[in-house]
């Protein structure tokens, strides 16, 4: 469109050049000096700058609202080439996808300061939530966004940002709270996240409608414990980790002492049985003296004593080694 304009532009001044040049040659006594087409490019300059000024282009990432003498126009214009008439204004609104985030950490979030959101749970526990929200404006309501949301922000994106504040803002605010309140701290944090995201998108929805915008997603981020309640939890999974080993200790010693007890009772009943052994063997040696000379033979290796005591003489003799 620029582009077109600048040649229409460049056609008329051409033809507006040669009038200047044929009037003052005129009136300085000189030879005229016509330059071709002179007033063609008048007249085709003229015809292209007004009707050039009729156009306007909506981009494929906007949507026009239309400002006539007697107010904004309900219909809106969609992309493509547009002809206005001179005494009506379009007004250019973006309706691609925006991005609002509240985050704990400065500089992550929209705001620079820190501005996660913090809900109560079913506990009564604060627990703070970085969260991204997308959201756009309904291109068929654009003409009562404008006629409806401050721009005194600044520019073409002070509307969204009057949105963003005030409405996605606040939305996601109350969302959250009436979301979270059902929760327990533990659901919250962990097993329950993708729930509650899908609950704060449903209630959102419902709430923003009223302003003709469209709700894309919600991320929950990141949850947060405050520090007392973080503190408290860090200390009680320590008390139950010492608990845990001094239990597995104590576990441990028990093993032992059956063990030991297990041995003891071993020990007595292999004793036990050994002395009833030596007691059964001494009766039947002591029933039966021969059962010593049978021991006897049972033990020799076949060698003969190198000594023996005589018979009853007192005597050691010396036998000789029989091989």
């Amino acid at each position: 469109m620029t582009f077109f304009k600048i040649i229409a532009w460049l056609i008329l001044l051409y033809g507006i050049t040669g009038i200047i040049i044929a009037v003052y040659r005129k009136q300085n006594n000189q030879p005229p000096v016509k330059l071709p087409m002179v007033l063609a490019s008048i007249i085709s300059g003229i015809t292209l700058v007004v009707l050039l000024s009729l156009v306007v282009l909506i981009d494929a990432q906007q949507v026009g609202v239309v400002i006539t003498p007697s107010g904004v126009r309900d219909q809106e214009i969609h992309t493509g080439w547009h002809v206005i008439m001179p005494w009506n204004s379009v007004h250019k609104m973006d309706k691609t996808v925006w991005v609002y985030t509240c985050a704990q950490a400065t500089n992550e979030g929209s705001k620079p300061n820190a501005d996660a959101i913090w809900a109560p749970t079913k506990d009564g526990i604060k627990m703070g939530f970085d969260v991204s929200v997308s959201w756009r404006i309904r291109p068929d309501e654009a003409s009562w966004i404008f006629q409806n949301v401050t721009e005194n922000d600044g520019g073409n994106s002070g509307r969204y940002i009057w949105l963003e504040d005030n409405v996605i803002r606040a939305k996601l605010k109350s969302a959250l709270a009436l979301t979270v309140s059902n929760y327990s701290p533990i659901e919250v944090y962990s097993t329950k996240r993708e729930e509650i995201q899908i609950n704060v998108a449903k209630r959102m929805k419902k709430e923003i409608v009223q302003y003709k915008l469209i709700l894309d997603n919600i991320d929950l981020r990141e949850v947060y414990y405050n520090v007392d309640y973080e503190k408290a939890i860090n200390d009680k999974k320590l008390a139950e980790q010492e608990a845990l080993r001094l239990f597995e200790v104590t576990k441990q010693k028990e093993e032992q002492l059956k063990q030991a007890e297990i041995e003891k009772n071993i020990a007595i009943q292999r004793a036990e049985g050994e002395a009833k052994a030596l007691q059964i063997k001494g009766a039947s040696l002591s029933a039966n003296p021969k059962m010593i000379q049978l021991e006897w033979v049972n033990k020799w290796d076949g060698k003969l004593p190198q000594y023996m005591m005589g018979n009853g003489q007192g005597v050691i003799l010396s036998l000789p080694n029989q091989q």
